[in-house]
């Protein structure tokens, strides 16, 4: 099934408007939340085709957000992009070790990102 809604995790305003901007120029329906819990909120509402998740958060971080959505049933089979600044090999093994599906380190290239979209869907 292609990606088309995405929901973009991040708690700077900067990263959501640029991210949201590049996502909708190529098609996809972006939907945003700044942090842990608006995320969850989101994730009721709507179940997303693909969740690109910040790490470094106010309150629940990305690792830890990521294990909660990927370990609760309603949303095990939503894949999740981690796209952040932590670009340690550690910080990449943690992540997929917490159910990212994939992690691109910002600044996020858009042919890269969007690479790895594509071969999700």
């Amino acid at each position: 099934m292609p990606i088309q809604n995405i929901l973009l995790v991040d708690d700077s305003k900067t990263e959501l408007h640029v991210l949201s901007e590049m996502l909708i120029k190529r098609g996809f329906t972006v939907r945003t939340a700044e942090n842990g819990e608006e995320a969850m909120k989101r994730l009721a509402e709507q179940t997303p085709d693909l969740i690109l998740m910040d790490v470094v958060m106010p309150g629940q971080n990305g690792f830890q957000l990521t294990r909660t959505i990927t370990r609760d049933e309603r949303f095990a089979a939503v894949p999740v992009i981690m796209c952040t600044s932590k670009g340690q090999e550690t910080d990449k093994v943690w992540g997929m070790r917490q159910g990212a599906r994939d992690y691109v380190v910002k600044p996020v290239k858009s042919e890269e990102l969007l690479a790895k979209i594509k071969a999700l869907g």
